[in-house]
């Protein structure tokens, strides 16, 4: 088996819209750097995972060793879906693909998606409110399409449910916790290298607003036939 990371990554100075209120325009592309290499560290650690790859239009974000697939214009899902394509033609039997917003992952949680994974057939790791999803194990050739965006958790459950799949959920800290919401930041705070502390410290906003916690009450779970519902491993 051949296992390959795939992280889809959009141009920095694009990322984390939802920060501009109380990052700048330099600091959020700070953030969204600091946060792939996280990830990258702990995809690179991992004992189950062979070779990692990034999808983006943008060049030289990180110095880690991974490969990097051209963006091709196709959007989110269909970027990946070809670079899911291009990584199977060069051998990759298995998909683990991540958001590179995840810093807290650490290499057990992945080892963890994977070898849930390989038992179902698939893995959906949701976020903390089970409103999106954080990371996919799959096997390539399987047919599974990916629907990353709004509420992405149960529609990838639908999917799973179209393809014939039984997914396992893997819910551990390190994979469901992400970053996209002023509210995120002081999570993230402490577990970042010192010197990039201080771009993760929310400027006062001057109008004095309130910015909402969106996508942190938890969702219920889809209503699934009993004979297809998803099995579940927590940390």
């Amino acid at each position: 088996m051949s296992c390959w990371a795939l992280i889809p990554i959009k141009l920095p100075a694009l990322g984390k819209g939802r920060l501009a209120g109380v990052l700048g325009p330099g600091e959020r592309q700070r953030l969204v750097r600091a946060m792939l290499d996280r990830v990258l560290d702990a995809l690179l650690d991992s004992t189950l995972v062979n070779r990692v790859a990034i999808v983006t239009p943008a060049t030289n974000l990180t110095s880690r060793p991974i490969e990097i697939l051209p963006d091709r214009g196709l959007g989110l899902n269909g970027s990946v879906q070809q670079a899911g394509l291009t990584l199977a033609e060069r051998g990759a039997t298995e998909l683990v693909v991540m958001h590179g917003d995840l810093p807290l992952a650490r290499p057990e949680d992945i080892d963890e998606l994977v070898l849930r994974g390989r038992q179902a057939g698939l893995a959906l790791a949701p976020d903390q409110a089970r409103v999106g999803t954080n990371a996919i194990y799959l096997k390539t050739g399987s047919g599974f399409r990916f629907q990353f965006g709004t509420e992405s958790f149960p529609i990838h459950l639908a999917e799973a449910l179209r393809c014939g799949l039984t997914p396992t959920i893997v819910e551990r800290p390190g994979l469901a916790f992400d970053v996209d919401l002023p509210a995120d930041l002081a999570h993230f705070a402490h577990p970042l290298p010192h010197s990039l502390t201080h771009t993760l410290t929310p400027r006062r906003d001057p109008a004095g607003r309130h910015f909402p916690t969106l996508h942190r009450n938890p969702m219920p779970w889809p209503t699934v036939h009993s004979e297809s519902l998803p099995t579940y491993a927590r940390d």
